[in-house]
């Protein structure tokens, strides 16, 4: 009785051990929710007021985390992966189609958000950038 039990116990912790080595690790760096505080011709407060932001606590698929944003109006989605070296790759980019009185702040953040290429963390803020020098800049939510 004491064999079948202790092979059985066995059979359950490398099951377990198997299966958590196959869940991609999380970066709690990056993978937060974050609030646009800079981008273009936008003011802070035209920002905050949109609630704009991104999400990152989706899930994780392939090295890639499944995201959403909000500008004011719509809700988007979209696939990115952050990579080691500083590079980020945005793809997938889609949303909702209601049409709103402002849209601007949308439009705008629609035609550069997948064009960004570079990231970076510094304490609690989180930048984008692409090539041609446009930025956009975020603070994470859960930060006081």
């Amino acid at each position: 009785m004491k064999k079948i039990l202790i092979s059985f116990f066995t059979v359950l912790l490398l099951g377990a051990v198997i299966n958590c080595s196959s869940v991609p690790e999380k970066n709690p760096n990056i993978q937060r929710q974050w609030m646009l505080i800079s981008f273009g011709n936008f003011s802070k407060d035209a920002l905050i007021k949109n609630k704009a932001e991104i999400n990152l606590t989706g899930e994780m698929e392939k090295g890639k985390i499944k995201g959403g944003a909000y500008m004011g109006c719509n809700n988007m989605f979209f696939s990115s992966e952050f990579k080691k070296d500083g590079k980020v790759n945005i793809s997938g980019v889609g949303s909702t189609m209601k049409a709103c009185e402002n849209m601007d702040l949308e439009t705008a953040f629609i035609q550069k958000f997948n064009k960004m290429t570079k990231y970076s963390v510094e304490g609690h803020f989180l930048t984008l950038s692409d090539d041609s020098g446009n930025s956009m800049k975020f603070v994470a939510a859960d930060w006081d």
